[in-house]
């Protein structure tokens, strides 16, 4: 039996505007940095958007 090689999860982060909730900018990390990232923006206030992606071709 073979075994499918799975694609890593992979997560684009918006960070919005405080005032008008607008993407501020944006980047696309794999599953391990994301509770980083979350913890982070917690502890000064940012506000998020996450949504899983594809995974690029390699």
């Amino acid at each position: 039996m073979t075994r499918r090689r799975e694609k890593p999860l992979r997560f684009e982060i918006m960070r919005l505007d405080d005032v008008d909730g607008t993407p501020v900018d944006t980047t696309v990390v794999d599953a391990a940095s994301v509770n980083r990232i979350v913890q982070q923006a917690a502890a000064i206030g940012q506000r998020l958007w996450i949504r899983p992606t594809e995974a690029s071709a390699s």
